[in-house]
């Protein structure tokens, strides 16, 4: 399966690798950021089998892991980046020594600098799709970038931009707007719909690229047993925009029954629930890349075999519309506001 970055041109797989969980820890006071603790090597051998298996989108961020995650990827590229399309996005501060996160900055001088950062952990000389990483900055500062980032279009240093914001009407604005804005990075998985980013997406010739589609691991199906993860691990932090896990860990409790409402239309065909999920997007909209995160070789894989399966038919497509109808609202009624600095 293929897909096309929005108007950009750039082909790519139907399917991406989140590398936020590869940047390992850092953090801001008392605040973690990261998912833990990770080996490298495994992350590289992840990327690895996810580029073997037809996996050719590669999504990260300059401030993920303090930098360590473009670090990492870009060690995993090493004479492969011909053969992928590497996202990466700008927008937050950090030291990239004591993996301290700082806060945002939204002028264009540290977009620049950002970017030099960023091409030096990866190892590259340009960035396919560069992505504002402040998901509610204001719109007229969002617009204000816009002839730096055409500037750095004609200059070679990147091919096409975006802007990972969960605003439809911001998200309207930039693509008018940026002649080679062609990507909206987003908050969406079958549990959870964008129907306004994804309309918008469709009207302006946007990729619609996802975030968090198998709800930050949730959809994995690993956690019906109670079992949680760590407190360094982000998941576990209290974050107001953090809808799937309670601050002990574990997974708040009334998302279960509806994963457990649609799991017989998921797993439908032989696929595993994450697939399933995966599966869901594709059958979405046609402008959809979902970038499931994964730091082990096991998950590059299961996530990579959605692929052979495609997106859900039509049928089952509006079979799961009509279970999930009902089902959708945040069980706690928290909103999708502003992130703190990983904005995954």
């Amino acid at each position: 399966m293929r897909r096309i970055i929005g108007r950009s041109g750039i082909e790519t797989s139907a399917l991406g690798m989140g590398c936020w969980a590869i940047g390992g820890p850092w953090k801001g006071g008392d605040d973690q950021f990261g998912w833990g603790a990770v080996d490298d090597d495994e992350s590289i051998r992840t990327v690895h089998r996810a580029l073997d298996l037809g996996v050719t989108f590669f999504d990260t961020a300059s401030n993920y892991g303090a930098g360590h995650s473009e670090s990492v990827l870009g060690r995993a590229l090493a004479g492969r980046r011909e053969e992928v399309v590497v996202a990466s996005k700008w927008g937050w501060t950090f030291d990239e020594r004591t993996r301290e996160a700082g806060g945002s900055d939204s002028s264009a001088t540290y977009l620049r600098d950002c970017l030099e950062g960023s091409l030096r952990r990866l190892g590259t000389d340009y960035i396919d799709l560069y992505q504002l990483h402040i998901n509610e900055l204001p719109v007229t500062e969002a617009l204000d970038l816009i002839d730096t980032l055409e500037d750095l279009v004609a200059d070679g240093r990147i091919r096409a931009y975006g802007w990972s914001t969960d605003n439809a009407e911001h998200a309207r604005a930039f693509a008018i707007a940026g002649p080679h804005c062609t990507a909206i990075q987003h908050d969406i998985s079958v549990l959870r719909d964008a129907a306004d980013v994804i309309a918008v997406c469709e009207a302006t010739g946007q990729a619609s690229v996802n975030r968090g589609p198998l709800a930050m691991g949730l959809l994995s199906g690993k956690y019906h047993d109670g079992r949680t993860v760590g407190r360094d691990d982000v998941r576990s932090q209290g974050f107001d925009w953090q809808i799937y896990f309670g601050q002990d860990g574990a997974a708040v409790p009334e998302w279960l029954p509806r994963i457990e409402a649609a799991r017989e239309l998921l797993t439908s065909g032989g696929r595993t629930l994450a697939q399933g999920a995966l599966a869901w997007l594709w059958a979405r909209s046609e402008t959809t890349i979902p970038i499931p995160g994964c730091r082990t070789v096991a998950q590059a894989e299961e996530n990579a075999g959605a692929l052979q399966y495609g997106p859900l038919g039509r049928d089952e497509f509006a079979q799961l519309e009509e279970v999930l109808k009902d089902l959708r609202t945040t069980p706690d009624a928290k909103p999708l506001g502003e992130e703190p600095s990983p904005n995954s």
